[in-house]
């Protein structure tokens, strides 16, 4: 629950306006209105007005503006094409129709909806000078210890109203024209959205002896706007202090020759405190639209940009609180829910797999088992009383025999060698003949090597070396003891099918 809290500085006085967010909801807490002293102490003024309408607590986001004395409103034609590079492109066309550098400016802009023609897009831009704009913010820091997030621009906040105003969002043009002291200011509506506005050097302060030229100005404003291609005004409201004056109303109805109302009632919901100042709300009709740009983040113009631009704090993060708790419910579910689906999957899985287990293990063991450790002991027992197809000595063992025998000071090489179905034969060449009988004599102490014997000598042609031909069976105990077995387990497998035959 965040509160906003809008501040309009006008000429004569303060207006504020605390609005406090509910669940889908807004609530006006409070209003008040300060004039300003004959010394020009506004910070007090500002103070005073800020805490009267807070009452008790604090503001966790404050609004104020620009007057429309201080900003320049322009509505310039963009080609379509260039609607992505509008930020580089505007400055370019409003320096031709601006008195002052923009390098010293601070600017904001809206693309006016329904205003596309062959000449592009119609962009409507305020532009304030940046030591202006920051001396309203320095005032309101001065005065309340926290920046504005929000700098509006004029009578602009007013279209925030039209959300809770029927007769201010409908699709018809609507002019309001905010009636100050010193000045006023006139905001076209068009669909609810603002499409043209204007300041005028004239208020309430001399009335009744200058109504007739506050009524000239408001038609030569309503000229301009229908001279850019805008239409007259289907209704024109009244805010500010200006409408609470006296036959204000009739006076502007006949003078402008249009139905000219006070601010309708807005949809919002009053606190206790406002409740006895409903019929109070057009005074602060710009104080309530800047507290409810804070709301919705969609305030319109606002001039804190650039060098400006609002760094946001722990305020902004604690209105986001009921968000970010919202958001991390979601994930929680989310989680939990994902969690009990992928538990409920590996749960039917395993029952799957446990009965595929079962089958497997009867038809290949003979026993139904789903236990995993049990099926890996059946296949360990399986695997022991399977007989080993690979021989326990090979030619590779046999080089290496040969070369533990062999005496390193006898020189001795190997011709070829030639392993087939366990039967061996050596052709070598040594020195002597009896070198060739002592390698034969230790290569018979291997277990693997029986019936070792030389079957031929003769002397090398041209030397005097011997070669030899040495033959002996390759047979290890390990593989005479699994055909043994073998031959056991076929035995006794004939004698149970004989017996089972006699049976």
């Amino acid at each position: 629950m965040a509160r906003y809290l809008g501040i309009d500085i006008g000429t004569t006085s303060v207006k504020a306006a605390v609005l406090r967010s509910a669940y889908r909801k807004l609530v006006l807490e409070g209003v008040a209105t300060v004039s300003l002293p004959p010394d020009g102490d506004r910070n007090a003024a500002i103070r005073e007005a800020a805490q009267a309408a807070l009452g008790s607590g604090s503001a966790d986001a404050v609004a104020t503006s620009l007057p429309g004395t201080q900003t320049t409103i322009r509505t310039v034609r963009i080609p379509e094409a260039v609607q992505r590079q509008l930020a580089d492109v505007l400055p370019f066309e409003l320096e031709a129709v601006l008195p002052f550098d923009l390098s010293d400016a601070v600017l904001d802009w809206r693309i006016l909806d329904g205003a596309t023609n062959d000449e592009g897009i119609a962009v409507m831009a305020a532009i304030a000078r940046v030591d202006d704009a920051r001396r309203r913010v320095e005032m309101v820091k001065a005065a309340l210890g926290v920046e504005p997030e929000h700098l509006g621009v004029g009578p602009f906040p007013i279209a925030n109203l039209a959300a809770y105003a029927s007769r201010l969002a409908g699709a018809a043009t609507i002019a309001v024209l905010d009636l100050g002291t010193k000045t006023s200011d006139l905001l076209f509506l068009q669909g609810g959205q603002p499409v043209f506005a204007r300041t005028l050097s004239l208020g309430t302060d001399g009335l009744p002896q200058t109504a007739p030229k506050l009524a000239r100005e408001i038609r030569l404003s309503l000229a301009a706007h229908r001279a850019q291609g805008g239409q007259a005004p289907d209704e024109v409201f009244l805010c500010g202090g200006g409408a609470f004056v006296s036959g204000a109303e009739s006076f502007l109805a006949a003078e402008l020759e249009h139905p000219v109302h006070r601010l309708p009632p807005l949809s919002l919901e009053l606190g206790e405190r406002t409740g006895p100042h409903a019929h109070e709300l057009p005074l602060y009709a710009v104080a309530l639209g800047l507290a409810l740009s804070l709301s919705s983040r969609d305030g319109g113009l606002d001039l804190r940009k650039g060098p400006l631009a609002y760094e946001r704090g722990y305020g902004w993060l604690r209105e986001r609180v009921p968000t970010l708790v919202g958001l991390a419910a979601v994930i929680c579910v989310s989680f939990v829910f994902s969690s009990c689906t992928g538990l409920y999957a590996a749960s039917k899985e395993r029952n799957s797999l446990e009965s595929a287990l079962g089958i497997v293990t009867k038809e290949v063991f003979g026993e139904t088992t789903t236990s995993a450790d049990r099926a890996n002991e059946l296949i360990a027992a399986q695997n022991a009383t399977d007989e080993d197809p690979l021989p326990h000595a090979d030619a590779f063992d046999i080089m290496v025999r040969i070369s533990e025998h062999v005496p390193q000071s006898m020189t001795h090489d190997i011709e070829e060698l030639d392993v087939q179905k366990g039967h061996v034969v050596i052709h070598g060449v040594v020195g002597t003949i009896p070198d060739a009988q002592s390698i034969a004599a230790t290569l018979a102490t291997e277990k693997c090597f029986s019936d070792v014997k030389i079957t031929r000598t003769n002397q090398v042609v041209g030397g005097e070396r011997q070669k030899y031909v040495l033959e002996f069976d390759l047979k290890c105990p390990e593989d005479v003891k699994q055909t043994k077995k073998k031959t056991e387990t076929s035995s006794s497998g004939s004698s149970a099918a004989s017996a089972a035959e006699h049976k």
